[in-house]
């Protein structure tokens, strides 16, 4: 076992960025406003759950099709930058339709474990052990749960201020850690 605290930390702040359960506040506000109670449970179990099969297995299923890690790796950084930026600026790059229901769809997928959460996780596999990811999976999984079940409050103790000041610092957190993946992965396509 090659656990680590340093890794499991610096994964964890990574997933947390890219996830951004705190800047989704306004959305999942919204959902329960528009279809009442919230499955945080079922939501944050799910979202779990695909991260987790998705880390283990979505290398398999890139060697499936011809693509290797370095060049994923590559293509996540280039969605993290895109995801940065949107945090950071307060744009919408992405524009996905408008979610019909509070259940896991909305929540779990894309919310919780979307394509840059996907992607991240590859990304991540190339350069960490895994059981230091799955243990920052777990840890961030708890924080969204804990999120999603007290966002009303967070939401009324941060303030639209706050909250998007939060979003900021991480969208630049984001935004570097996908310099380093580029530069740390875009040597691997040469070799």
């Amino acid at each position: 076992m090659n656990f680590d605290f340093k890794e499991i930390a610096t994964v964890g702040m990574v997933l947390f960025a890219v996830i951004d359960i705190v800047g989704t506040i306004p959305i999942v506000v919204d959902l329960r406003t528009k279809h009442g109670h919230i499955e945080s449970e079922k939501a944050s179990l799910v979202a779990a759950i695909i991260m987790i099969v998705f880390l283990f297995v979505g290398e398999g299923l890139l060697n499936l099709i011809g693509i290797d890690v370095h060049s994923f790796a590559v293509a996540g950084s280039f969605v993290l930058f895109f995801l940065a930026l949107e945090m950071i600026l307060g744009i919408r790059i992405y524009r996905d339709a408008e979610p019909s229901s509070a259940s896991i769809v909305p929540l779990a997928f894309p919310l919780i474990a979307g394509a840059g959460t996907m992607t991240t996780l590859l990304s991540l596999r190339s350069q960490y052990y895994t059981e230091n990811i799955v243990v920052a999976i777990i840890l961030n999984i708890i924080l969204v749960y804990a999120v999603l079940k007290s966002s009303s409050k967070i939401e009324k103790m941060l303030g639209k201020t706050g909250l998007g000041v939060v979003r900021k610092t991480f969208g630049v957190v984001l935004l570097a850690i996908a310099v380093k993946l580029f530069a740390s992965n875009v040597k691997g396509l040469f070799v």
